[in-house]
């Protein structure tokens, strides 16, 4: 049996030997930040459905990412984490919603395995330098270090610290008139990857209940856009269709949350029962409580 000596000495020789040497293996990078630094747009599926199979089907469609949804569903940090074990080797890139922007909370959602961390209501310069504190280790962030789930999906030649260093991501939610008041100073924040309008919040905080196509929030929406530009951060925002995704491209976006599994799965259903005139009830005529 060869000692570890003999090995390192055969290794040296190889070159002198005329024997070819193995190389290194690159180094890997998240497919999601290489393609917004190409200012190429990603889109994500909005993961609702707290099933893992789900999840895995989904990551192989075509999307660059998943949007695996905590503030506004009941995926629980287990089911997560067996969503990004089952996604492991496909397309998309896991990216966790957590339900408020805290330290701790990020810290979970990267233990189990996300790469990337949306979080919301992101109103304040001290709120956005925390998120991108959050997804990073120290001495830049204030990230713990325990990743051993995390290092189980994403082996590598190298430590799991470094590789998460250089590939998670920090995406933060501008959703309320006070955040377009510190818009400026947010955006400029170092460690920010993409700034998200959530449009249907943020005209609620205008008091216009949803409906985004008023003058003062798209005024606010103007005014995110210009700061995310002048600070050369993506911009993000939802969309459904493939006409929206074309306009909000030309307007400087990139960054998109589509449909979830559940409209995706109503919209393929529609388009076989529709032609048969199958349907449900209609709980606008037919209230279901």
């Amino acid at each position: 049996m060869r000692s570890r000596r003999q090995s390192l000495m055969t290794a040296a020789a190889a070159p002198l030997l005329g024997q070819q040497v193995p190389e290194a293996a690159p180094l890997w990078e998240n497919p999601v930040r290489r393609q917004l630094a190409e200012g190429k747009p990603v889109i994500g599926c909005t993961i609702a459905i707290p099933s893992a199979e789900v999840a895995a089907q989904a990551a192989n469609m075509g999307f660059d990412f998943l949007w695996i949804e905590m503030e506004h569903s009941a995926i629980t940090l287990e089911t997560a984490r067996q969503m990004i074990l089952a996604t492991r080797g496909l397309k998309a890139v896991p990216f966790i919603r957590v339900p408020v922007n805290e330290l701790w909370t990020a810290k979970r959602a990267l233990d189990v395995g996300a790469l990337g961390i949306i979080f919301p209501f992101t109103s304040t310069p001290d709120l956005a330098a925390q998120a991108a504190r959050a997804v990073k280790y120290p001495p830049t962030g204030r990230r713990g270090a325990g990743g051993g789930l995390a290092s189980f999906r994403w082996p590598g030649p190298e430590r799991y610290y470094e590789f998460a260093d250089r590939n998670t991501m920090c995406i933060i939610i501008i959703e309320e008139q006070r955040a377009v008041e510190n818009i400026e100073e947010i955006a400029s924040t170092p460690g920010i990857d993409v700034i998200f309008i959530g449009t249907n919040d943020l005209a609620f905080s205008y008091g216009k209940r949803g409906d985004f196509s008023t003058s003062v929030v798209q005024d606010a929406i103007a005014r995110i856009v210009a700061a995310g530009k002048k600070s050369r951060v993506a911009l993000g925002r939802s969309a459904g269709t493939p006409d929206q995704i074309a306009a909000y491209v030309k307007q400087g976006f990139t960054f998109f949350q589509g449909p979830s599994d559940i409209n995706l799965m109503a919209a393929g259903a529609r388009t076989l029962l529709d032609p048969l005139g199958k349907s449900g009830i209609d709980p606008k005529k037919q209230p279901l409580y």
